[in-house]
């Protein structure tokens, strides 16, 4: 029981560490990424912490697997650069009591994994959705950022403000040009006013952005024909879509709802959340043999071969899952032959391990000199 806590503190301490860090670079690049569109006045600065915060069972999905991965190589690469696993091998410990101890705190991190594809990822997936969908949605009123010009997404309008007042109900010094009449009117009006602060009409519950104590030019540019209007109040409608409740993508539909479905994606999807569990297990008994290293070769030495497969391992599985989704595949077992044969491989390493290092030396010594000169 001591070698089995002593053990799973050292790998789960390790797969800690390196999700963290993996865990704050992807989101600090997706932070920058939502940072610029709140810039750009295409999202509110409130929602920023929530997106993050939402995305983040979907990120630990996929980086609990890996963690634990290289958790068990730099832990167990430890021990053997310092003949820790020497000694206990010389105490009754075995390789495959190693693979069983490691196979402990593996049971437990596969049902964390378990419970973010099956459950929060799918939950806070939806959750995001909503919220981007509703921040599309928002009216250029709330969309404007002080000292910044905002362009409709059909191009026909422009919109600039000094800056927000009384809590964002107000604006100060406020300009607005666009077109006047259809798509292809030449005439172009252009508004500017001290103030302006939205209004909903109680009956429609159509929003308009009322200005007031401005001026109205419109005309065609270059043209010394043009119109002026004073105006005390002057409204402009605001299109707003409702927002929609519902979510059409595949990965955030509760689990529950795609075990009835017969679709090839939904069927798809569920399999992919199935395997997150089993890919767990399986890179942790793949991670135990390519730990083994000789200390005159250093903690490192299998690190970045090991990196590879497991990176080979993710790329034909998300490749699979891309196919089944286009419907390229047919078969949603392709998922399972995957982890099938990357377990198989796990298995020979872990038996015929010592053959497959004298077979690499071997074949290293076929090599002519110059090639294993430093």
């Amino acid at each position: 029981m001591i070698i089995f806590r002593y053990l799973s503190r050292e790998v789960l301490i390790n797969m800690m560490a390196v999700t963290f860090v993996l865990l704050i670079i992807i989101m600090s690049g997706r932070f920058i990424k939502y940072l610029a569109e709140a810039a750009a006045g295409e999202l509110s600065a409130n929602v920023l912490y929530g997106l993050i915060l939402l995305r983040i069972p979907g990120f630990l999905e996929l980086l609990l697997p890996l963690g634990l991965f290289i958790g068990i190589l730099l832990a167990y690469g430890r021990l053997y650069l310092e003949n820790e696993i020497t000694v206990l091998r010389a105490c009754g410990m075995s390789h495959h009591r190693l693979l069983l101890i490691t196979l402990g705190p593996t049971v437990a991190v596969a049902l964390v994994v378990a419970f973010m594809s099956l459950w929060a990822t799918p939950w806070g997936s939806q959750r995001v959705e909503a919220i981007l969908l509703e921040q599309e949605q928002v009216t250029e009123f709330e969309a404007l950022v002080p000292g910044r010009f905002h362009e409709t997404e059909d191009g026909r309008r422009v919109t600039y403000a000094e800056g927000l007042e009384e809590e964002r109900t107000r604006l100060a010094q406020v300009f607005l040009a666009g077109r006047s009449g259809k798509p292809d009117d030449p005439r172009l009006g252009v508004v500017m006013a001290e103030s302006g602060r939205q209004s909903v009409d109680p009956e429609t519950g159509v929003r308009y952005l009322v200005l007031e104590n401005g001026h109205r030019y419109e005309g065609v540019p270059g043209q010394a024909d043009y119109r002026r209007v004073d105006f005390g109040e002057y409204g402009v409608k605001i299109e707003r879509t409702p927002v929609l409740e519902r979510v059409s993508k595949v990965e955030t539909l509760p689990t529950g709802r795609l075990l009835g479905s017969e679709e090839i994606d939904h069927q798809a999807q569920l399999h992919w959340r199935l395997s997150l569990p089993v890919l767990c297990l399986v890179v942790s008994v793949l991670a135990v043999p390519l730990s083994r290293v000789n200390p005159r070769q250093g903690r490192f030495a299998r690190l970045l071969p090991s990196i590879l497969i497991y990176l080979l391992y993710i790329s034909i599985l998300t490749s699979v899952r891309s196919a089944l989704e286009k419907g390229d595949l047919e078969q949603v077992a392709a998922l399972w032959w995957v982890h099938i044969g990357f377990g198989l491989l796990a298995i020979n390493l872990h038996f015929f391990a010592l053959r497959w290092a004298q077979l690499w030396w071997w074949c290293w010594g076929l090599l002519p000199r110059w090639t294993r000169e430093e």
